[in-house]
């Protein structure tokens, strides 16, 4: 199997003793959404630090197409949507984009091409023109959805990206994902709702910084003899402690 990332032994301790992820073992595919589940303070968004780089391990390897994460040559392969607002407030929505466009060194020929399919594809042509500043909780999500899907990335890391969004938004962003996925890219999703859990093709149940579980939503239905994926973490939970 071809993999998108491996993780070898990982440990993570923050300030000198807070063990925030421990000795953490798994091999994610390529071209599946990958759904890091567990609640608030599991270590999810520690774990995707790891992954995109942005922070150092204290040990154990991550490796990311075939090189160590945070590698330069992954700069162009990988996207990192975190939670906070990852464009700027004071620009509209395109003219985000066109800086983004700029700033990953894409084609300058293909850029108007690229501005539009990636608005097309996270729903906002119609609030290209809008300042960022102005934009509802959820079309500030798809904005900053957009910016990590510039260069069409081979992974994408979005932290908890369907936070605060309708019912009929989560959808359409599920429907994205599975449609980018069923192209080829893999996507990491975090959450802590577990009823999200059973879109993903992979799940990666983590709490308290250790990997309960690592598998297909059915086979951990199967696996636990539950009906829901809250369900198998809590009794998997029960039967660790």
């Amino acid at each position: 199997m071809e993999l998108a990332v491996k993780i070898k032994n990982v440990s993570v301790t923050l300030g000198g003793h807070f063990k925030a992820l421990s000795n953490i073992n798994l091999d994610l595919p390529i071209g599946k959404t990958i759904g890091f589940i567990g609640p608030s303070g599991a270590g999810k968004t520690t774990l995707i630090r790891g992954i995109v780089g942005s922070l150092r391990i204290s040990s154990g390897e991550i490796i990311v197409f075939n090189m160590p994460a945070g590698s330069v040559d992954l700069r162009e392969q990988v996207s990192y949507m975190t939670q906070e607002l990852s464009v700027y407030p004071d620009l509209t929505v395109k003219e985000n984009l066109k800086y983004f466009i700029t700033m990953t060194g894409q084609p300058r020929k293909a850029s108007g091409n690229t501005l539009k399919d990636i608005l097309e594809l996270v729903d906002m042509t119609n609030k290209q023109d809008s300042l960022v500043s102005d934009l509802s909780s959820g079309q500030k999500q798809r904005a900053s959805l957009a910016v990590a899907l510039i260069g069409s990335p081979k992974l994408i890391v979005l932290d908890e990206p369907t936070v605060g969004l309708d019912p009929v938004l989560r959808e359409r962003l599920w429907s994205l994902f599975t449609k980018l996925a069923s192209q080829g890219t893999t996507l990491i999703i975090s959450s802590h709702s577990m009823d999200e859990a059973s879109r993903c093709d992979d799940l990666v149940l983590i709490r308290d910084g250790k990997l309960v579980a690592h598998s297909s939503p059915r086979e951990l239905l199967q696996s636990t003899d539950t009906k829901t994926v809250e369900e198998s973490f809590l009794k998997l939970v029960g039967d660790k402690e």
